[in-house]
């Protein structure tokens, strides 16, 4: 004896049955991390992009905290200068120079211990003094510079690295090649290409504007000397 309601849930159950046998499969979402990245790319290729990021991370970070303390200014700081000269304490303005850790207090330092000689041989001794402050700012900017220019080229390199060992592939493995054989030499080019760009891009910028931070230093140092000169200069008038 057949029930009807127990029939249709039979019908129902394998209609459910199918269905869930015939739906797709969801599809997996692959990753890939940064070190497959690096490894695809090559060591011989990502070892040396590798240390020049390192590098220019350092000199990134380094000068630009240098600079802005050379930035650093004290409004006060020539305004006591001018009084101390013009009261002949020249041995107080030289302790605030001292006390004061910055470019423009050093290069003063150096001309008010020229003080009693001729003008022109103080002026000349700061900026000897400033030509040295220069240096010093500009440390490590070449090597920066040096970095945003190389860095892209090691990496269009590896490019040619990989399309050589694609086309190498190719070569030997005759009209039977697949996709998998070659996308090891191709996944080599475009990540050694990418990561070699994106070093000389940031080197490039931040060597922009550090060079543009440093110039404005220089500007300060002149400013500050011509203003120097004028309170040398003052009590003789």
């Amino acid at each position: 004896m057949h029930f009807p309601l127990f029939t249709q849930i039979e019908q129902a159950r394998e209609v459910l049955e199918q269905t869930s046998a015939a739906a797709p499969a969801e599809p997996v979402i692959e990753t890939i991390s940064i070190w497959q990245l690096i490894v695809d790319g090559g060591w011989y290729i990502m070892g040396p992009l590798g240390l020049m990021s390192l590098i220019a991370i350092y000199l990134i970070i380094e000068r630009a905290m240098a600079i802005r303390r050379a930035l650093k200014e004290d409004k006060d700081f020539m305004n006591k200068i001018r009084d101390y000269v013009h009261e002949g304490k020249i041995d107080s303005a030289r302790n605030l120079c001292a006390q004061t850790s910055s470019p423009v207090a050093r290069m003063l330092d150096k001309g008010l211990s020229r003080v009693g000689k001729p003008l022109k041989d103080i002026e000349v001794s700061i900026e000897n003094a400033g030509k040295l402050e220069i240096y010093q700012l500009e440390k490590g900017l070449p090597v920066l510079a040096t970095i945003s220019g190389a860095a892209p080229m090691i990496g269009f390199l590896g490019t040619v690295i990989g399309m050589i060992v694609t086309f190498h592939t190719m070569k030997i493995s005759g009209a039977g090649v697949e996709i998998a054989q070659l996308s090891g030499g191709i996944m080599q080019a475009m990540v050694t290409t990418v990561a070699g760009l994106v070093i000389g891009i940031i080197a490039y910028v931040a060597y922009n504007t550090l060079t543009a931070r440093v110039n404005k230093v220089i500007q300060k140092m002149e400013a500050t000397t011509i203003a120097f000169m004028d309170v040398l200069e003052s009590p003789a008038k």
